[in-house]
């Protein structure tokens, strides 16, 4: 008689010790958005397979795992991707109200050029077919997938003392020119990662005055929407 693979693959499952515990939310609670804190030391080549691995330990609809990452370590590849963000910014700054362009411009995001290392995260609809499990109705699925890669990664980026950055002012068709990235696939992600040696107690943004953090008690529901119309 064959043993049964899908009840050997089973295991039985403890809560983790308090310990592991806390530092799992500790990862969660001091997660930062790195933009301009970035040290110049290049990463080991282990430790970003550390981070890609756990980035790759996603779940994903359909077990898809529709992500690619493109490593983008030269200057001149990161200067340009900087100009791109650069003219984006720039037109990004002038759809604000002129009382906050002050502001906006005092948030130095330089990561592009700083951070060591660039990772654009991108996702490939066709990995698995016209018809996957689990996106028969939300064709967005694979999408968000790929979006829990990228939290995987800059969780295990935390706990590992990288600083991460997403950038996510630029015009499609100039990072899709720079790394060559054919037109099916969607561009997820520019992410900037670094070692850093300081990182705000609060988000960036929060500290900086731009928003603050919602309360948790006002986006929580019982049953329903009761948010108003």
């Amino acid at each position: 008689m064959h043993a049964d693979p899908v009840a050997a693959a089973l295991r039985p499952v403890a809560p983790f010790t308090e310990p592991e515990r806390e530092a799992v939310y500790k990862a969660i609670e001091t997660r930062r958005d790195v933009r301009d804190q970035f040290l110049p030391d290049p990463l080991p080549e282990d430790l970003v397979r550390r981070l890609l691995g756990a980035a790759h330990a996603a779940p994903s609809v359909g077990f898809m795992q529709p992500w690619n990452f493109i490593l983008v370590r030269d200057p001149a590849l990161r200067e340009r991707a900087w100009q791109a963000f650069s003219r984006a910014n720039d037109e990004a700054e002038a759809m604000f109200p002129q009382e906050s362009r002050d502001l906006y411009r005092s948030l130095k995001l330089e990561g592009i050029r700083k951070a060591p290392l660039s990772v654009c995260v991108t996702c490939d609809p066709q990995r698995a077919g016209p018809v996957v499990l689990g996106r028969t109705h939300n064709t967005r699925m694979d999408s968000y997938s790929t979006v829990c890669a990228i939290q995987n990664l800059w969780l295990a980026a935390r706990a590992e003392g990288v600083g991460v950055g997403w950038v996510s002012i630029f015009r499609d068709a100039d990072v899709r020119a720079i790394l060559r990235i054919p037109e099916r696939i969607e561009i997820v992600a520019w992410l900037c990662l670094g070692y850093v040696d300081e990182l705000y107690s609060e988000p960036e943004l929060a500290v900086k005055g731009w928003r603050q953090r919602l309360a948790l008690e006002d986006l929580v529901f019982e049953d329903g929407w009761q948010g108003g119309s």
